[in-house]
Order: C-alpha cells, then sequence, then structure tokens
C-alpha cells in the first residue's frame, strides 16, 4: 500500500485518507483514487458517477441522502476549504443519529469515505470552493431526502463565525429533523 493513510472515525464505517503527495519545485503529484489501493484498505466499492460544484464562502449544503438507493461516497476538496459532515442513519446502529466532522481542503488533500445509509452535507470555509465526490450509485431525482442542518437532537457544531449569515437553497432549509426522518422511514413499518 503507502500510496493512501486512512484513519478510522469514531463512527464505524466513516474513513478520512490521506493520498501520498509527491511535490517537488514544479508543483506536486497523487493518485486521487486507485481501486487496488482503496480495496486493500477496506473500502472495496465500485463508483459509477462523478460530480463537482463550487460554491462561495458559508453556502452550507445539506444534510442530504438518497432513499431508496443510498449511496457510498468518497468526497474531497479541489479548491478552497469545506467542514464536510456525516450522520448515520443506519436502522440499528449503536451510533444511530450521531455525527461526525472533518475539514477538507485543497491544501490538506484529505477525502473523506461515507458509506451509504448517512446523511451528508458541507459548509465552505473559503471565500469559494469546489468540491468534487464519486458515487457507487446514479442520481435519482425522485428518491432525495435530507435532514435540517440544525437539528438539535444531532447537535452538529459547525463551524460558523458570529455575524456568518448562512447561504442555503430552499430545499435545505425545509427539511424535517431526525425524528421525523426516524418515524418516517424507520418506525413506519412498526
Amino acid at each position: 500500500m503507502g500510496k493512501i493513510t486512512v484513519e478510522t472515525c469514531e463512527i464505524e464505517g466513516l474513513k478520512v485518507i490521506t493520498p501520498a503527495v509527491f511535490g517537488d519545485s514544479r508543483g506536486y503529484f497523487m493518485e486521487t483514487y486507485n481501486y487496488n489501493d482503496f480495496k486493500e484498505a477496506g473500502i472495496d466499492q465500485v463508483f459509477v458517477q462523478d460530480n463537482q460544484s463550487a460554491s462561495v464562502k458559508n453556502v452550507l449544503r445539506g444534510l442530504h441522502f438518497q432513499i431508496r438507493y443510498p449511496q457510498d461516497k468518497l468526497v474531497r476538496v479541489v479548491s478552497g476549504e469545506v467542514f464536510d459532515v456525516a450522520v448515520d442513519l443506519r436502522p440499528g446502529s449503536a451510533t444511530y443519529g450521531k455525527w461526525f466532522g472533518v475539514v477538507l481542503s485543497a491544501e490538506n488533500k484529505k477525502q473523506f469515505f461515507i458509506p451509504k445509509n448517512f446523511a451528508h452535507g458541507f459548509l465552505v470555509l473559503s471565500d469559494q470552493a469546489e468540491f468534487a465526490y464519486k458515487c457507487t450509485d446514479f442520481y435519482h431525482p425522485n428518491d432525495e431526502g435530507g435532514i435540517i442542518w440544525n437539528d438539535p437532537d444531532i447537535g452538529i457544531n459547525w463551524p460558523v463565525q458570529e455575524g456568518d449569515k448562512l447561504v442555503m437553497s430552499d430545499k435545505d432549509l425545509k427539511w424535517d429533523g431526525l425524528a421525523a426522518y426516524t418515524e418516517k422511514y424507520l418506525n413506519a413499518g412498526k
């Protein structure tokens, strides 16, 4: 191995990946993804779609998930810096409703692996950021789900500075909280 370093997180399944970066006076080179290295590190997924977005400072996107077609995601920042968050929505998980966050930046070059059945979101910390991610299933527009970003039952400690005004989509402002998600998707069949 040696091309990537994989850190496990306090929530099982989440992983922070740091690639080996080879630099000199010309700049740097790194592999952002190599199936064999990831498989050896326990991330044996087939990614079928790559996405990229650009956002300005204080944009908060999330918390999103796919309902019937959940996706594993491998996320990274191409330029700028974000605070990236995953919330455990796995039925029966000992860490259900818990969150983990990590700063991803063009400078630290870290990546974040988020398994299926996690909600995902990020807050842009720099003046702008370009965010790229791989998914193991295609996007299904009628399968979107979400949880409100500031749900007190989850208690995400977003690094928002006093006086900052968050920029969010109308859709992201209308999501319900974890309790409504639990009732609708986990307790509905009981």
